[in-house]
Parts: structure tokens; sequence; C-alpha cells
């Protein structure tokens, strides 16, 4: 009998485990990037005050063709250039999902990101 409530206990201990992790998961949220204005030349702003966790969605919305989005690494983000074999989205409905630091990203259409379409976003 007392090997029976042992292995109720690790049952409940492993349930309990998968409840805590879907938690986790339930709370990502989805943040469109720029709100309504959407990923544009004025947006390399619009994360300030926002806190964002690992697993967040950026939805990058603009118009198919007039822009992309390229995550990149600080030396990317820094420099507004995209190192051959860098992950570049361009469907204009773009969904990228966040990793605990800090996430680059750029568009790298011709002085795009000089005029200031980039944006670093920390996620805890």
């Amino acid at each position: 009998m007392a090997q029976g409530s042992g292995s109720a206990r690790a049952v409940l201990a492993l349930v309990l485990l998968c409840v805590l992790l879907h938690g986790d998961l339930a709370e990502s949220k989805v943040y469109t990037v720029g709100d309504r204005g959407g990923w544009t030349l004025t947006s390399g702003g619009w994360s300030r005050g926002k806190r964002f966790r690992a697993g967040d969605v950026l939805l990058f919305k603009y118009g198919r063709g007039a822009h992309n989005v390229v995550a990149v690494s600080a030396a990317g983000y820094k420099s507004c250039s995209a190192p051959r074999g860098s992950r570049t989205y361009s469907s204009g409905n773009d969904r990228v999902t966040l990793s605990r630091g800090t996430n680059y990203f750029i568009c790298s259409l011709p002085g795009h990101c000089g005029a200031g379409m980039k944006m670093a976003i920390n996620a805890a």
C-alpha cells in the first residue's frame, strides 16, 4: 500500500507540473507591432513601456512588398545589415515568437533601417 501512495504522489506531481507549464503558455500575448499603424518607418519606439516575455508573439503588419522583417544580431541591428542566412519575413502579416533575452529586428529594404525602422525587444 505504501508503494501505491508513492505512485499517486508522483502522478499528482506530474499533473501539477503540466498545469503550471500550461499556465505559462496560456499567458503568452500577441502584440501587433506599431498597434493600428503597423510596422512602419515610425514604429521603432513602439515597444517603449511594454513588458515582453519569452513566448510572446510579435505580429508585424505592413503592405506586402513595402517592407520586410529580418531577425538579426546586435551587430546587425547597430549596422542596419542583415547577414546572409538571416531569417527574413515578407508576408506583410508575420508572426515572430520572442526568445528570452534581446530580440533584434530590422527592415532590410534600402534606407528603411537607417530611417529608424528597427527595434530591439527584451523578453524576460
